[in-house]
């Protein structure tokens, strides 16, 4: 083996190590920012139950009553009738 396949071998090594070490460091950040946004919620939920329990209970809502569809007073004018009246009435179709 000559010394530049020697070289080429530790390079190689030190490159895969590197790799090895970065791959490590991204885990552990973005592990870190994960258990912060868990920390984080779980914070606002504590505030949200606490305000929560501080308030006056309120009233449920009250439900409407649905009211049956009825028939239409008067019926709409046919189509050919309106296109008249909107053409008579000088708008352009």
């Amino acid at each position: 083996m000559t010394n530049d396949d020697r070289d080429f071998a530790n390079a190689t090594i030190d490159r895969a190590a590197r790799a090895a070490e970065d791959a490590k460091s991204v885990k552990a950040e973005r592990e870190a920012a994960a258990k912060a946004v868990l920390d984080n919620m779980a914070r606002l939920k504590a505030l949200r139950l606490a305000r929560e329990a501080t308030e006056p209970p309120r009233a449920p809502a009250a439900k409407k009553a649905r009211t049956k569809p009825g028939k239409p007073a008067e019926k709409a004018p046919a189509l050919s009738d309106w296109l008249a009246s909107q053409q008579n009435g000088g708008r352009r179709i």
